[in-house]
């Protein structure tokens, strides 16, 4: 069994975002990190792994400093890195950001494609199923349990307060939830074999059946109207009621003004 992971170095939204003039993150001035979900994706994988003896390969898009979120990956255990990058490829949203992946797998054998949920530096849930529109797979997404039985796969799916089981054939592309496991550390071994590992790097160049126009900040329907790293909120009604009795009265009157009750 083949499966490929997309994962994704996302900044470190603990020490803060910086954005460049045209409103896209500056990638390259802040600390980053493996994205929640895609590190629950991975775990996953791994797990496959140990039960079935497959091959994991990890992919990303992002600058070459990327390589970094490969090697962590590699150092939990996943067999091959790949990094995509390019300066075509800058501020892509969505639908480039899925166009170029996709172009990237197709390069790839694969029985199963895992990725997160959402990344939390956009927080759209679009790229893993557009990624599979792309290919002309299955999906299913928000996974909170995988297995595998033949060629196919068994998927409890969250929704709301209870879940769905949904099969498909592979190959197939499964979206995973942080909720799904709790991914395993880097290994001491793990981590010297990681940082002499080879990285294979692709470019623009190596994208299969993608056109330029759908690449990039250029590629990208969607555009920044603006953005701010602080959402900043104002001072809000102060009132001093005169007894308990009138400050319930206005705090309902509140909830019936804004249809709450």
């Amino acid at each position: 069994m083949k499966i490929v992971v997309c994962i994704k170095q996302v900044p470190d939204t603990k020490g803060g975002v910086k954005f460049n003039p045209d409103g896209t993150l500056d990638r390259g001035a802040m600390l980053a990190i493996m994205n929640p979900d895609d590190k629950a994706g991975l775990e996953a994988a791994l797990r496959l792994k140990e039960q079935f003896d497959a091959e994991v390969t990890v992919l990303t898009m992002g600058l070459p400093k990327a390589a970094d979120v490969l090697r962590e990956a590699m150092a939990m255990g996943a067999d091959k890195g790949i990094l995509v990058t390019d300066r075509v490829l800058g501020g892509a949203d969505t639908w480039a950001t899925s166009t170029t992946i996709a172009g990237a797998l197709r390069n790839i054998d694969y029985d199963l494609i895992i990725t997160g949920r959402q990344a939390i530096d956009g927080d759209t849930a679009q790229v893993g199923p557009q990624i599979a529109e792309h290919l002309g797979i299955p999906v299913i997404s928000y996974a909170q349990e995988i297995k595998i039985e033949g060629d196919k796969v068994i998927v409890q799916r969250q929704y709301d307060d209870r879940y769905h089981i949904l099969e498909a054939k592979m190959p197939c592309l499964i979206t995973a939830l942080s909720e799904l496991n709790e991914p395993r550390y880097m290994t001491p071994g793990g981590i010297f074999d990681a940082c002499d590992a080879e990285i294979t790097t692709w470019g623009r160049a190596d994208l299969k059946d993608v056109d330029d126009s759908d690449l990039g900040l250029k590629g990208s329907p969607t555009k920044i109207a603006k953005a701010s790293d602080k959402v900043r909120k104002g001072a809000g009604e102060k009132v001093v009621p005169d007894s308990p009795e009138d400050a319930v009265a206005y705090i309902v009157g509140k909830f019936k003004e804004k249809h709450i009750i």
